[in-house]
């Protein structure tokens, strides 16, 4: 039986991908467009890893280029500035999860656990209303498993009773790390090696 779930947020409640992805082109407008479409690639294909590991790889293994923490978090910090407050619009969040959420919130524990930057997700969050709905609402720089893994020690929930719904294979590998069920949404590419949710309605 199920009774707690755990969220993605980037690709399962927003439509943030797009928003996301225009802001590395523009973080990084200044180098060579090839480069930073390799960055935008390892962003597509990495959803739930965070913009910090995401600087990083860009420096390190696309331009082969050594970065200091500090410079990670000035990027992070423009990144934040070019996509936040874009994407606290509410014409980007996914209609059907919502409705699932506002139907389900009070039948289920539900949480938030994000490659997103933990200020910028809680300041979305807040703007668009929707923390009322989760018990937590956690994102980077801590890494995904970790903060599952927070959620589940926490409150003791047990790993039978919980699951984890994201749009990415690090959302299943944070699933497999804590030892929880994994459901895949809106990216077809996991469907057919997971447990996937073509539509929340008639979800549990």
């Amino acid at each position: 039986m199920i009774r707690n779930i755990i969220f993605d947020f980037d690709g399962v409640v927003l439509d943030s991908i797009p928003v996301k992805t225009d802001g590395f082109r523009k973080l990084f407008s200044t180098y060579d467009e090839i480069s930073v479409e390799k960055l935008v690639n390892y962003h597509l294909v990495n959803g739930g890893k965070s913009r910090y590991a995401k600087i990083e790889y860009f420096f390190n293994e696309i331009l082969n280029q050594d970065i200091s923490e500090t410079k990670v978090l000035e990027y992070a910090n423009k990144y934040s500035k070019i996509t936040k407050k874009e994407l606290a619009n509410k014409k980007y969040v996914i209609q059907e999860t919502l409705s699932y959420i506002e139907s389900n919130f009070n039948k289920y524990r539900m949480h938030v656990a994000s490659g997103a930057d933990d200020q910028d997700l809680n300041y979305i969050c807040t703007s668009l209303d929707l923390n009322k709905y989760f018990l937590s609402i956690e994102g980077s720089p801590k890494v995904k498993s970790e903060i599952v893994k927070g959620i589940i020690d926490l409150n003791r929930y047990s790993t039978n009773e919980t699951i984890l719904i994201g749009d990415s294979s690090n959302d299943f590998e944070a699933a497999k790390f804590n030892n929880i069920e994994f459901y895949g949404y809106n990216n077809p590419e996991l469907k057919n090696r997971h447990k996937y949710i073509d539509s929340f309605l008639g979800f549990i």
